[in-house]
């Protein structure tokens, strides 16, 4: 077999894992692998993003809609610790991401050579596997292996740290397969006792309640979720990661779970007499005060990752394995169910919370724009049937709160580690994973401007993202804190900001601005009927509040309502 470069051999690695799209960015100790790359562009797409976090961001909007694996290239020293955040993200929010770094030459290795840090001890802590290719004939091993691990089981980043010496050196290639792993278990074994006793206590559950994580969309098991709830009769919630695994016009889908949650949902999780958690890990944003979360309840979970059984919640019956073979094995052994009474008692918390929060916020008739208003607004236009992504902070809730789904795999946002400047590339890469799908960015001020620059991705890649900025001229969900636990002292929260649609023209990209209520749906029609990518900046209230809010540490029965 002819003798092959390294660099080449990671192009044909990628190529072997059905790899057609990267995001990164170039620089010295890569520039081998961009090399190679320029003979692949044919086959192998480069998003050419304007900062290595974007990258990562990028790649885990790709990965969460496209249900593939996202993958970033970048350089050494800066450019690899530039990626840290997404790193972080990814891995809270169990997005398969591969991010490939170059690195100095071994012969360097631990001299404090130019742009050399030690990659595998800063990113081992926040990645599935991190490993440092020395050696040219390591590289289909390694992508083959970093590929297996991102995706498989409970899914996660991996970082491979290529030396300058292995892109270089020579190697017979051979493509490889990686099917195992001796002590890594990805899908525990399913145990038929768990699941007989599983079924058992929903047959005899009254009240019974299934909270909905992002497990179930990573497993690709709507459908088997679906059959299981219809079945039995059973209401269900979701966390913000788990959203669109349910449509939202689904009788059974009774809202979102948590901080910001759905009043009647949170109340309901410490009325119900079995709790059934699918795919989700008992977040503190989810649960309040863990000492009065659903005490009264049997707990069943759900879950393909052993180690967060019991980790925050004692449960009752762990049922380990891949929720798209679990759930079925429990629905089979299902009585019917209608649970009509126990379904009815949801009404009178909507009621309210309908009453109290939701039509103040979504029909107003005087007054500034409202988030939530403009929010509804967007997603009644694209018909319920686009991407939402977010930003972190107010524009977040507000968007996971109105925004509503009728396809799975449409919410895009970060969850564990809620960090601003995700939103802008996230959206890049979820239009590129579903090109075929309108995807909407709902971001605030603050947050977008910490990645502000990816409008070059935009503009030199021709992305259609819909940008919807929701300007309310502070930093909306800090100052919120402020005002309700720090006195109304602002600090450090007052932003001042710069024309944004004319940032936006500046990179080609048309916009506008709107203040008043009237001009509201005209700008929408604009904005979607607009080819490519447009900027809509909403000024919305400055003092805007997102309620229901659960406060921190409190019991999630009792929010504050307004």
């Amino acid at each position: 077999m002819n003798e092959t470069i390294g660099s080449q051999a990671l192009m044909e690695a990628l190529l072997h894992e059905n790899v057609s799209l990267v995001f990164g960015y170039p620089g010295g100790q890569a520039l081998s692998i961009y090399n190679a790359l320029y003979e692949y562009q044919n086959r192998l797409e480069h998003i050419l993003v304007r900062h290595e976090q974007g990258a990562v961001h990028a790649a885990q909007g790709y990965a969460r809609v496209s249900g593939k694996t996202g993958v970033v290239v970048v350089t050494s020293g800066p450019g690899i610790a530039n990626t840290i955040t997404g790193i972080a993200d990814a891995m809270i929010d169990s997005t398969p991401v591969v991010v490939i770094a170059g690195q100095v030459s071994t012969s360097l290795l631990g001299t404090d050579a130019f742009q050399e840090i030690d990659v595998i001890g800063v990113t081992q802590p926040i990645t599935k596997w991190a490993y440092q290719v020395r050696n040219a004939e390591d590289i289909p091993w390694a992508v083959a292996r970093a590929f297996y691990i991102a995706s498989s089981g409970r899914p996660g980043p991996v970082v491979l740290d290529i030396t300058k010496n292995a892109q270089t050196g020579c190697l017979s290639y051979r493509p490889a397969a990686i099917t195992h792993i001796a002590g890594y278990t990805p899908v525990p074994e399913m145990e038929p006792e768990a699941i007989a006793q599983a079924a058992q206590l929903i047959n005899k559950a009254n009240r019974p309640l299934a909270l909905v994580g992002q497990g179930v969309v990573l497993g690709k098991a709507e459908t088997e979720l679906l059959a299981f709830l219809r079945k039995a009769g059973i209401p269900a919630a979701s966390t913000i990661m788990g959203l669109s695994a349910l449509p939202s016009g689904e009788p059974l889908n009774m809202g979102m779970l948590g901080m910001h949650g759905n009043v009647a949902p949170n109340l309901k999780t410490n009325e119900c007499d079995v709790l059934i958690a699918i795919g989700m890990r008992f977040d503190d944003r989810v649960t309040g005060d863990v000492n009065t979360y659903a005490r009264q309840a049997k707990i069943i979970h759900f879950d393909i990752d052993p180690a967060e059984v019991d980790k925050n919640i004692k449960v009752t019956v762990p049922i380990l394995g891949n929720v798209k073979e679990t759930l079925p094995a429990v629905t089979a052994l299902l009585q019917p169910a209608t649970h009509d009474e126990w379904r009815a008692a949801f009404a009178l918390p909507q009621e309210k919370e309908m009453q109290t929060v939701i039509r103040p916020e979504l029909f107003p008739t005087t007054g500034p724009l409202k988030m939530g208003e403009v929010v509804h607004r967007v997603s009644e236009a694209t018909g319920h049937n686009a991407v939402l992504v977010t930003d972190v902070g107010q524009n977040q809730m507000m968007g996971l709160r109105y925004f509503k789904f009728t396809q799975p795999r449409s919410v895009v946002t970060s969850g564990g580690l809620g960090t601003m400047g995700f939103g802008l590339p996230a959206a890049i890469g979820a239009k590129l994973g579903a090109p075929e799908r309108t995807v909407c960015l709902f971001a605030g001020d603050g947050g977008l401007q910490m990645t502000i620059q990816e409008l070059g991705t935009i503009m030199q890649s021709d992305i259609a993202v819909k940008i919807i900025l929701l300007n309310n001229n502070f930093l909306g969900m800090v100052r919120q804190w402020q005002e309700l636990f720090f006195e109304e002292r602002y600090s450090a929260t007052v932003m001042k900001n710069p024309d944004f649609v004319g940032i936006a023209a500046a990179y080609g990209i048309p916009g506008r601005k709107v203040s008043r209520r009237e001009e509201l749906d005209g700008a929408i029609r604009e904005m979607l009927e607009t080819k490519g990518a447009y900027l809509l900046e909403a000024q919305v209230v400055q003092k805007g509040m997102v309620y229901p809010m659960v406060p921190a540490g409190a019991s999630i029965t009792a929010p504050i309502m307004k």
